[in-house]
């Protein structure tokens, strides 16, 4: 799996982390995992296509007690057998590492 980590945080920091997702996600069914829904403008053909169908679509992000996970990966909320869902493109990647660098400016972590 591609993804971005980051570790070695402190609690204060975790808790800011935690704070700035809660804020600026969706969460999941799950604890500890967030969705970072990808604008209509940045979708690949495939994903516009399906939009309707398979919409909308999103980066998974993971926060543990030591560590955050963003995946590369795009997904979508419909079907998990279909081939909308791919690796994020160039601009999806500039999203997502965008979100990323506001979130550890933001809530100031140095991890």
């Amino acid at each position: 799996m591609r993804q971005y980590l980051i570790d070695d945080f402190s609690c204060e920091e975790r808790d800011n982390i935690d704070s700035y997702l809660k804020r600026n996600t969706r969460p999941a069914f799950m604890g500890g995992v967030f969705w970072i829904d990808i604008p209509e403008g940045l979708l690949s053909g495939s994903q516009a296509q399906h939009l309707e169908k398979c919409g909308p679509y999103s980066f998974a992000v993971e926060l543990t007690e030591k560590e955050v996970i963003f995946e590369f990966l795009v997904r979508n909320n419909a079907n998990l057998h279909c081939d909308c869902i791919a690796y994020a493109t160039k601009e999806q990647r500039e999203f997502l590492l965008g979100f990323i660098d506001r979130m550890l400016e933001e809530e100031m972590i140095r991890a």
